[in-house]
């Protein structure tokens, strides 16, 4: 026991020379040496070992760089730089955003959104058209190599364009299926020229899904076109056409989508901001 109380006063003897020891230590240290009981030790070195004096992990004697904004989150110095940088983030993109409100596609066609989703409908002649995709994933990874520092020109950034997938939905409303379209535009017929006839927009699958149903089954039959005869392709395609789906409108779609996909992450930086600010 005198071994461990010569250890508590060489331990205090230490500290005083970098720091006096408040006066509550003192005595309990006075109070372990006149009656140098178990408890009276062990109280001793635990006031010690807890004092701001202690350097470790748990305590590493300088305070976390924070911002307290009373929400009770860890705020720190790395978070108010990044607010900073997504502040002026989101003033560049509002800049070059074109509108803030959406494009119109021609033909008649009603816009529905849920988030991320759209749907566009029309009905002609005993029929129903709904063309319907969703933004997220929709843009196309670039290819073009990293600026040299010090090189990088805002005009000469590739604009960003959204080529969605989309599926089209035809319903007689006299027969309970619906004949289903699943598009999607090809890499390489992405920004084509006037002058070029080809169609900017290919069918990948066709199949029956019943009626009025957002799950369709798994069980119907689906015709992929990856091997299919070209002269069915081709009256798959003029089908479409005649109901409205031709290059304009793929054009148009795209247009939509690319403005939907700004808007949304313009609404995500702002969402981050607020979320990093507290």
């Amino acid at each position: 026991m005198l071994k461990v109380f010569t250890r508590v006063l060489c331990s205090a003897s230490r500290l005083g020379s970098r720091a006096a020891l408040p006066p509550q230590q003192l005595l309990l240290l006075r109070q372990a040496g006149g009656n140098p009981g178990v408890r009276g030790l062990a109280r001793s070195m635990w006031l010690l070992c807890s004092s701001g004096l202690r350097r470790g992990p748990l305590n590493p004697g300088r305070p976390l760089d924070s911002v307290s904004c009373g929400c009770g989150a860890l705020h720190t110095e790395g978070d108010q730089a990044f607010a900073e940088f997504l502040g002026d983030e989101i003033k560049e993109e509002k800049k070059i955003q074109k509108s803030t409100s959406l494009p119109k596609v021609s033909g008649g066609w009603e816009i529905r959104l849920n988030g991320t989703e759209a749907k566009l409908e029309r009905k002609v002649e005993g029929e129903r058209i709904t063309v319907s995709f969703n933004i997220n994933n929709s843009i196309p990874p670039t290819m073009e190599e990293a600026p040299q520092e010090g090189q990088k020109d805002a005009e000469n950034e590739p604009e960003v364009i959204s080529t969605p997938n989309f599926v089209v939905e035809v319903t007689k409303l006299s027969n309970k299926q619906s004949l289903v379209f699943d598009c999607h535009y090809p890499e390489d017929e992405v920004g084509h020229g006037e002058e070029d006839e080809s169609d900017i927009f290919a069918i990948r699958e066709v199949s029956f899904q019943p009626t009025g149903e957002d799950d369709w089954k798994e069980t119907s039959y689906t015709l992929n076109t990856d091997s299919l005869d070209w002269a069915l392709y081709d009256h798959l395609m003029d089908y479409l056409i005649d109901r409205g789906i031709d290059n304009t409108f793929a054009d148009e779609l795209v247009e939509l989508s690319t403005a939907l996909e700004h808007q949304e992450y313009i609404k995500f930086l702002e969402n981050l901001n607020g979320f990093i600010k507290c």
